[in-house]
């Protein structure tokens, strides 16, 4: 009998790196050398209707056997277009989610790639993350609500030291997730989260830019996101009923046209506010992904190949 820690595990290639810095691009370059299938780590991309605000590619739903799977360019991809933006969706969900794509792929003989910017996504699987399932109190919630970011950082630093140390200061929804866990569980919120057994052979790829070029690319994007309509889009949501107060909307690239859309700032200002907080969120990302030794981070795309390619023959 083969023991657990000799049985050969299935591969998986890993695409990460800050916003606009071209991950899908090596993607689907890979797809032309490599017979692969996506799995997306975007927390934004997740949505429906939601495509120009969170830099979606242009893909169409077609069928793939029993069931239906999103493609772009031909490549089937997983966890992109199919959450109405009303709903939430954990990282517990996306963990379980991406572990069935990722054997499905390697069951219809593809490589699984998992392409994406979001780190605790990424991590969620490469580390094999245990995540806390506490249920969402509504109680507790409602009693957040009221208090500022401020407020919820202090109560966090009272209730739970460890998670208030590492957490993302500035992002309120993982705050609150922290101080609902803590309170109901009486155990710290990031201590719960502890890697399992390795999963997965993983071979994760870094995609590099330096800095000014990096953030020069971020502004045209957001630019040129403007001019092909994404205050439209954030309309079109608007009228469909979806509030502000969503997770879905109060994502980077939408919640910073809310002052605009009621009256209160100018296009120009909110334009220029979306690129100051998609830089500080670039800057995050790195911060995040920086503290993974493991990844091989490259310059260029061809030197990216040829190590992907020696991964999945080794």
């Amino acid at each position: 009998m083969i023991s657990k820690e000799n049985q050969k595990l299935q591969k998986l290639v890993v695409i990460l790196g800050p916003t606009a810095s071209g991950k899908t691009n090596w993607s689907l370059k890979m797809s032309k050398i490599f017979d692969i299938e996506v799995i997306s780590a975007d927390s934004r991309q997740i949505y429906k209707d939601m495509n120009i605000g969170t830099a979606k590619e242009n893909g169409e739903w077609k069928r793939n056997g029993f069931r239906k799977t999103f493609f772009v360019d031909d490549v089937a991809h997983h966890n992109i277009d199919f959450l109405n933006p009303g709903k939430k969706f954990t990282v517990a969900e996306f963990r379980d989610r991406s572990i069935k794509y990722i054997k499905l792929a390697h069951k219809n003989n593809k490589i699984p790639f998992l392409v994406g910017g979001t780190g605790l996504y990424i991590s969620s699987v490469v580390d094999n993350f245990h995540i806390p399932k506490i249920i969402e109190n509504k109680q507790l919630r409602k009693s957040f609500e009221s208090k500022s970011l401020e407020e919820l950082l202090e109560l966090l630093k009272i209730i739970d030291l460890k998670s208030f140390e590492v957490i993302d200061k500035k992002n309120k929804r993982r705050i609150t997730r922290a101080l609902e866990v803590a309170i109901i569980s009486g155990e710290s919120f990031i201590t719960q989260k502890r890697k399992g057994e390795k999963l997965f052979d993983v071979f994760q790829v870094g995609v590099l830019w330096n800095r000014e070029e990096l953030y020069e690319r971020i502004n045209k994007r957001i630019d040129s996101m403007v001019e092909n309509g994404l205050i439209d889009e954030i309309k079109f949501l608007l009228k469909k009923g979806y509030k502000w107060n969503l997770n879905s909307m109060n994502a980077i690239g939408y919640r910073q046209f809310k002052d605009y859309l009621e009256g209160k700032d100018t296009l120009e200002n909110c334009i220029e506010k979306l690129k100051r907080d998609t830089r500080r969120y670039a800057k995050r990302q790195l911060t995040w992904f920086n503290r993974d030794k493991s990844i091989k981070w490259f310059e260029n795309y061809e030197d990216a190949e040829k190590e992907v390619k020696k991964f999945l023959e080794k």
